[in-house]
């Protein structure tokens, strides 16, 4: 996003008030990705925030609560302010991923990453991390976030596997 949109000062990305809103909102999710890995210790840099909820209506209730709280939109290259969708249960188990971009920062929400069978499959070996004041929430082991990005096989994965890996 620009550092100036419609004249105003766009705040810097924020993490936690990704973070912040999904707990708030008592949303079971397990984070994924470089955050997971970073948060493990890996010295690795993301642009974006990765998770996967699970997948009960309950649950994706309260997910799309917290989307909205977050002003979700599609992530769109042509438009950095994203496009609206319908932000319900419903909607959100229509696809398998949704990539966004929020107030805070881009989010993605991945249900069944590759390597995994989803949130029952990380939840195993997660472990619940203070990540920010007043903000646990459960982080994928190392193990499945390289589990995962060798399964992805997508070209950025190569270069952090082996960063990975000495973790």
């Amino acid at each position: 996003m620009a550092p100036w949109q419609a004249g105003l000062l766009v705040p810097e990305p924020d993490p936690l008030k990704i973070l912040g809103a999904l707990e708030r909102h008592r949303v079971r999710f397990i984070l994924i990705g470089a955050a997971a890995a970073r948060i493990s210790g890996a010295p690795v840099v993301t642009e974006d925030i990765d998770v996967t909820p699970a997948t009960d209506k309950a649950n994706l209730e309260r997910l799309a609560a917290a989307l909205k709280e977050l002003r979700a939109r599609l992530r769109s290259p042509s438009d950095t302010s994203g496009v609206p969708f319908p932000l319900d249960a419903g909607m959100l188990r229509t696809a398998d991923m949704w990539t966004l971009t929020t107030s805070a920062r881009d989010l993605d929400i991945c249900f069944t990453p590759s390597g995994t069978r989803g949130y029952r499959d990380l939840r195993r070996e997660a472990l619940r991390t203070r990540v920010g004041p007043g903000i646990s929430v459960s982080v994928a082991s190392l193990r499945d976030v390289i589990r995962s990005k060798e399964a992805a096989g997508r070209d950025k994965d190569p270069a952090q596997l082996p960063l990975l890996r000495r973790t």
